[in-house]
């Protein structure tokens, strides 16, 4: 029954779905909403002394979010709002003191935890099809690259500390 709910391009795979700007700000609505109190469970901090460093990184994602739609250099909107985020908080910028000051309130691994366990149920009818066309190639290439990655990290730790 879902099935018949989703639409498919002309190769039959279901197609991506876009949100525009007014959807986007809703869901970032939820997100922080829910974040600031995944940091409040996580830290103690109450959300309201929380909430002007949600709303800087909101602001933040946003003006991200804004800059992949209007400007034409062709970026993915997390590579906009890592550079902007980057270019707010570097030390040269008049703003990262205020801005930094008040990050403290949130801490990133208990606004993160629900972002990424709804990333990991959100999982669409595509990435299962690419999924099941890379079949056991893409199980291969996983592990060799976590592999790699673990190894490399030890390797490096042991030549440094």
């Amino acid at each position: 029954m879902l099935d018949q709910a989703v639409n498919h391009d002309a190769n039959n795979q279901p197609e991506e779905v876009k949100l525009n700007l007014s959807e986007s700000a809703i869901t970032l609505i939820v997100v922080a909403i829910v974040s600031l109190f995944a940091n409040w469970a996580g830290t103690g901090v109450n959300p309201l002394q929380a909430l002007p460093a949600m709303l800087i990184l909101y602001a933040m994602i946003f003006v991200g979010l804004l800059l992949t739609k209007y400007v034409p250099i062709r970026f993915p909107a997390v590579a906009w709002v890592s550079l902007l985020s980057v270019l707010l908080t570097i030390p040269l910028s008049p703003v990262s003191g205020v801005i930094l000051s008040e990050l403290k309130e949130l801490n990133f691994l208990s606004i993160v935890t629900p972002v990424l366990a709804y990333a990991a149920m959100a999982i669409s009818q595509m990435e299962v099809a690419v999924f099941k066309r890379s079949g056991i190639k893409i199980i291969v290439i996983s592990l060799l690259v976590f592999t790699g990655t673990y190894v490399g990290s030890a390797l490096v730790a042991n030549l440094f500390l």
